[in-house]
Order: C-alpha cells, then sequence, then structure tokens
C-alpha cells in the first residue's frame, strides 16, 4: 500500500521538477545572453532591438518568482503552463520586455507568474468594409465609393510592440488611402480601371503597414455611386448617342438602296421586256395579299402614243 502511494507522489515530483528546470533554463538563456534580441520583421525593425538586461534586482525578483512558484506546488502549475491555439502566436513579456525568441505557439508554453505577461494575437485574414467615401475626382466630379480590405497579422511581435491598435490603424489608413488614390483619377478611369485602383490600394497599404507586421492581401472596390444629376446627365448622352448611331445606320442604308436602284434602272433601260416582267410581278405580289382592289393592267406601249402627242 504504501508504494502504491508513493508512485504518484514521485511522478509528481518528476513533472515538477521537469517544469521548473525548463523555466529556469528558459530564464538563464533569455538574461545571461549578451546577443541583443532582433525581432524579425519584413524589411524595416527600427524599434524592435532590446537586450533582456534584468539586472541585480530583476534576477532577485525572478528567483523569488521561481520559489514561490515551487513553494506552491501543485497549485502553481496552473498558473505556469499556457497554451495558444493553432491560428494564435503568445508575445510574452518578462518585467516588461519581450522575451527573446519572439512569439510562441503554438501548443504549450511556460511562464513565471509575477514576472510575465502575454499577449494572443490572432493570426488568421481580417476583413472589413471601408465606409462609403466622398471623394472629388481628377476631372471635379463627386463621386460615392467603398470598399473591403483583407489582412492578416504577419509579424506577431510588431504589431503588439510597434503600435498601439493595429486592426484601427489599418482601417484608418484604408480609407485615407482609397481618397489618395481616387483623387488622381478621372471619372471615366474609376469606372473602368477598378482593378488597376485595387492593386494600386493594395501597394501602398502593404508598404504603410510593413512596420506594423501586417499583411494586406487583397483589397477591392465594391461600389461607385453618382450623384442623381449626373447620373440623368449620362443617360440622356448615352441616349443621344444612340439615336445619332441610329441616324447614322439608317441614312447609310438608303445610300445603299438608292444605289442598287440606280444599277436595277440600267438593267432595266437595256431590256424593255424587264419592264413588263417586272410590272407583271407587282400585280401578283397586289393580288396575293387578297385586298378588293381592281387593277386593269395596260401595255405601256399604248402610253407611249399619248405621250408623243
Amino acid at each position: 500500500m504504501h508504494c502504491l502511494l508513493q508512485i504518484p507522489k514521485l511522478n509528481l515530483e518528476f513533472a515538477t521538477k521537469t517544469i521548473l528546470s525548463h523555466i529556469y533554463l528558459q530564464t538563464l538563456v533569455a538574461s545571461v545572453s549578451g546577443q541583443p534580441e532582433r525581432v524579425k520583421g519584413p524589411d524595416k525593425r527600427p524599434n524592435t532591438e532590446t537586450i533582456l538586461d534584468i539586472g541585480v534586482c530583476g534576477w532577485l525578483i525572478v528567483m523569488f518568482s521561481i520559489l514561490l512558484t515551487v513553494l506552491t506546488l501543485p497549485i502553481s502549475i496552473w498558473l505556469v503552463i499556457k497554451i495558444v491555439k493553432e491560428y494564435e502566436r503568445a508575445i510574452i513579456f518578462r518585467l516588461g520586455r519581450i522575451m527573446r525568441g519572439g512569439a510562441k505557439g503554438p501548443g504549450l508554453f511556460f511562464i513565471l507568474p509575477c514576472t510575465d505577461s502575454f499577449i494572443n494575437v490572432d493570426m488568421r485574414t481580417i476583413t472589413f468594409d471601408i465606409p462609403p467615401q466622398e471623394v472629388l475626382t481628377k476631372d471635379s466630379v463627386t463621386v460615392s465609393v467603398d470598399g473591403v480590405v483583407y489582412y492578416r497579422v504577419q509579424n506577431a511581435t510588431l504589431a503588439v510592440a510597434n503600435i498601439t491598435n493595429a486592426d484601427a490603424a489599418t482601417r484608418l489608413l484604408a480609407q485615407t488611402t482609397l481618397r489618395n488614390v481616387l483623387g488622381t483619377k478621372n471619372l471615366a478611369e474609376i469606372l473602368s480601371d477598378r482593378e488597376e485602383i485595387a492593386h494600386s490600394m493594395q501597394s501602398s497599404l502593404d508598404d504603410a503597414t510593413d512596420d506594423w507586421g501586417i499583411k494586406v492581401e487583397r483589397v477591392e472596390i465594391k461600389d461607385v455611386k453618382l450623384p442623381l444629376q449626373l447620373q440623368r446627365a449620362m443617360a440622356a448622352e448615352a441616349e443621344a448617342t444612340r439615336e445619332a448611331r441610329a441616324k447614322v445606320i439608317a441614312a447609310e442604308g438608303e445610300m445603299n438602296a438608292s444605289r442598287a436602284l440606280k444599277e436595277a434602272s440600267m438593267v432595266i433601260a437595256e431590256s424593255p421586256s424587264a419592264l413588263q416582267l417586272r410590272y407583271l410581278q407587282t400585280l401578283n405580289t397586289i393580288a396575293a395579299e387578297k385586298n378588293s382592289t381592281i387593277i386593269f393592267p395596260l401595255p405601256i406601249d399604248m402610253m407611249q402614243g399619248f405621250l408623243k402627242r
């Protein structure tokens, strides 16, 4: 019976020693290393170099935290062990400084209850709508344009250390960028070159949010709303253009018909019997319509005698 009770105790002591040794080694490596912590970012890293030099007072606080964790076992285990999900990363602060190694996760990691704090960062793609923006185009036309932006956190450390609220800043920057890009375009370009405008906005946003650890994946222009008076003017212009085109087509048809009649008259003039055949064909067409009109055909030669007199 004594042996059965001793086995769980040994397992608990072994797990406790393992966890504490891991915490101690993590603290030792992060504190004693003389290499500066350079946070991995896309290109620029102006404000992310930190040296975890906690000093003598910091070491005392860390040792006291480890001692307190040992004395309060096994209750303190639940405060030491933390878990982050697959789509999250944890930024650990020890005595107010980012720990060496950058973001932790996904999975299991350890912290000291009294000296460490952490922030979870969501790494999934986030979408938001750009509110309708009243924009004055290059040709002095006021339009209302809205859109949608897709972005994600590419570097969790930069998103926490370099900006207070990356989401709010990206939203405001998207509105400003939309106004700036559309202000350099004509109305015709806005209506026809939406893909080019979206690509230009994406490039501008991606460059501006690079220092924040944000990656802008896609930008789309949703709708372009014109003033009612401008819509009526554009509709009247389009209707006038269609009517002018229809008149031109009708005139071209009349010209082609007159040319065909001219050629037909020349053929008939060469053969007088062709006129008689055309006359009989016309009578056949009139008779096929089932009307009550009575026609008496007369030879054209009889009329020539009267015309000579």
